[in-house]
């Protein structure tokens, strides 16, 4: 689009494909930059075009390696800063180390208020940002952040393939009570609760669920997926409670260790995920559903850069 010809839009190695996509998306190319890694380890970064005085959009999820891609971000805001860019905007799909949010036992550290921290240092005018594990993370940092929602996107897609007739949005845990009221008020559904009040793994013959789920079809949402073991728990507990078709829902899909191999073994009829983290081809299973978010982005994106109200991505309730 002819709207967005001065946008700088770079990619680097955490998600290429949700960047081109976006990039289409906006009518516009990614610009020239190569990330290169020395033996060591150490990152290199090269900038092929002038940015002096532009607005510019770094499009990074903090993912696997999750270490790496951090300080990919890093050094590129840092060469961006150091070359006049007018504006940087760190575009982060998934932002890893968001569940260290809090002190929860003595002697621990707050990564993700490290993490915002250092991003600010960087360089960072704006963050952009989608489905934090926690929202008050944005209170992290001295800059804007817009947070983006996949709800949205994953609503519509249940509508549009029938599986939101007579269904049942389920908690997986306590803590998840808000995001299931949250899709179960767009869809029109009501809600139930696994009761799992810790970590350890669900004994399914004695799971407790919270709710009718009996003969009912069932959606289980969460913020992310990554060892599965919330997810096969919750699967499990309402197999034995009755339910009929069950479908897993979730914006980052970690899907670590043996995570893919266990879920498609597992109760679940459909995982759906979006694509704001690369998933690998050995994690691809044939239950996965990967929606998406890239139109999500690129509206956004556009909206900042005119400097226009981001409000109209969050009024969506009425058109699902």
């Amino acid at each position: 689009m002819q709207e967005n010809a001065g946008i700088k839009l770079f990619a680097l190695n955490g998600n290429p494909k949700l960047a081109k996509k976006i990039a289409d998306q906006m009518g516009v190319t990614l610009c020239q930059a190569s990330v290169k890694h020395f033996s060591d380890g150490e990152i290199q970064v090269n900038i092929d075009d002038s940015v002096r005085g532009d607005d510019v959009f770094v499009i990074q999820s903090i993912s696997e390696p999750v270490n790496e891609n951090f300080m990919e971000l890093m050094v590129m805001m840092d060469a961006l800063r150091r070359a006049s860019a007018g504006s940087i905007n760190a575009v982060i799909p998934y932002y890893g180390y968001a569940r260290a949010d809090r002190k929860a036992r003595s002697r621990e550290p707050i990564t993700a208020k490290l993490i915002a921290n250092f991003i600010q240092l960087a360089g960072a005018d704006r963050v952009v940002t989608m489905d934090l594990h926690a929202g008050q993370l944005q209170g992290f940092f001295n800059c804007p952040v817009d947070h983006l929602l996949a709800i949205y996107t994953q609503a519509q897609y249940f509508k549009d393939s029938g599986i939101a007739d007579d269904v049942v949005v389920v908690a997986p845990d306590h803590n998840g009570v808000k995001a299931a009221r949250n899709l179960a008020e767009l869809l029109k559904a009501p809600i139930a609760i696994v009761d799992k009040r810790d970590d350890t793994r669900l004994d399914p013959q004695n799971a407790m669920v919270i709710g009718d789920v009996q003969d009912h079809k069932c959606i289980v949402i969460d913020d992310l997926i990554d060892t599965g073991g919330k997810a096969l728990d919750a699967g499990l507990a309402l197999k034995h409670a009755g339910a009929s078709d069950i479908y897993a829902c979730a914006t980052h899909p970690i899907l670590s260790g043996n995570a893919a191999e266990e879920l498609k073994e597992s109760e679940y009829k459909e995982i759906v995920v979006t694509d704001t983290i690369q998933i690998p081809e050995e994690n691809q299973i044939d239950k996965l559903k990967v929606l998406t978010v890239a139109p999500i982005f690129a509206q956004a994106l556009t909206l900042i850069y005119h400097n226009q109200s981001v409000d109209t991505l969050f009024s969506k309730k009425d058109n699902i």
